[in-house]
């Protein structure tokens, strides 16, 4: 498959990474096709990995995965122009208010009553926006197993139920075992998941190692 990567930073070439290694073929993208480390991505794979502007990108991206900070993802997905249209979008993005430094809040207009993940939908109607993967460390998010044999959880929202199983497919393809995908309805979810990288953060502060969430009941 061909899969777009919005966003050159750990998260998004991390991501890439293991789907190459899955044998999909990936596209970072940013805002400029000469971005250094996009180059640095394509030069440590031997095939399958490639760069361009987010634009080309996601016109490349069968699936594409949103990795650009929340503050600015809506531009960033402007920037793709209609390459968008119609796909899935892969939101791993967090709303995360650094204009103030810390303490770290969320951005005001994009919490309690809105998220990320809605603004996202609500600008772009015609795109299937799954939210997943944000509440964890970027390398836990592809090797679920490195915590507890993959004993954790992973939440997944969005409005198209179709969109979510395909994309639910793909965790199984990564590592992810179906009993640790907690499947929260609609992208109002968001709002939830978004909210758990303030207690992320926290946690990632007090402790030594990597850990994630665990919804037992």
């Amino acid at each position: 498959m061909k899969i777009a990567i919005l966003g050159t930073g750990a998260v998004g070439t991390t991501i890439g990474s293991k789907l190459i290694e899955l044998g999909h073929e990936v596209m970072l993208g940013s805002r400029s096709n000469t971005n250094e480390k996009a180059t640095e991505f394509v030069n440590k794979h031997d095939k399958n990995a490639y760069k361009g502007t987010f634009e080309e990108a996601a016109t490349f991206g069968e699936i594409i995965f949103n990795c650009v900070k929340g503050e600015f993802s809506i531009a960033a997905l402007k920037s793709a122009g209609s390459g968008i249209n119609n796909k899935i979008i892969i939101d791993v993005s967090n709303p995360i208010d650094t204009s103030k430094g810390a303490p770290l809040s969320l951005i005001p207009e994009l919490c309690n009553t809105n998220s990320l993940g809605e603004e996202i939908q609500r600008n772009f109607p015609n795109i299937k926006v799954v939210k997943t993967f944000n509440t964890m460390w970027s390398t836990l998010m592809m090797i679920p197993s490195m915590l507890q044999d993959g004993d954790h959880t992973n939440f997944i929202c969005g409005n198209d139920e179709e969109a979510k199983n395909e994309v639910k497919n793909l965790l199984y393809e990564i590592g992810w075992k179906e009993k640790s995908i907690i499947d929260l309805g609609d992208i109002t979810a968001a709002r939830g998941t978004e909210c758990l990288i303030l207690l992320w953060l926290k946690i990632w502060g007090a402790t030594i190692g990597t850990f994630s969430i665990k919804v037992v009941n």
